[in-house]
């Protein structure tokens, strides 16, 4: 997913969710050591993944996006919740990210 697309998708998302223009944008860009493995906490966001590489494993309770995996048929960009995150590189890997905070 582009930076484009994703912008232009959130607003619809959120208004589907029930927010309209209730919510705040953060970009995120991680930097992951070779072989990394993070889990970000965040319940009540929402993360779209921008142009992700190819050597990135992100998983949610909305799905998993991992290019190398065979055995899935759909892979996801957006993720919610607690996201275990995986560098399967041996090399350094960057993973771009728009987080949506829900005001409340």
């Amino acid at each position: 997913m582009t930076t484009a697309l994703a912008l232009e998708y959130i607003p619809r998302r959120m208004t589907e969710l029930g927010y309209c223009k209730n919510y705040h944008l953060r970009f995120r860009h991680l930097k992951l050591k070779p072989g990394e493995q993070r889990i970000l906490q965040v319940p009540n966001s929402l993360f779209l993944l921008v142009e992700p590489p190819d050597d990135v494993r992100v998983e949610s309770k909305m799905g998993l996006f991992d290019l190398s995996e065979e055995n899935i048929n759909e892979l996801q960009y957006e993720h919610r919740g607690f996201l275990n995150i995986t560098n399967l590189s041996a090399l350094t890997s960057h993973l771009r990210m728009i987080q949506v905070i829900p005001k409340y």
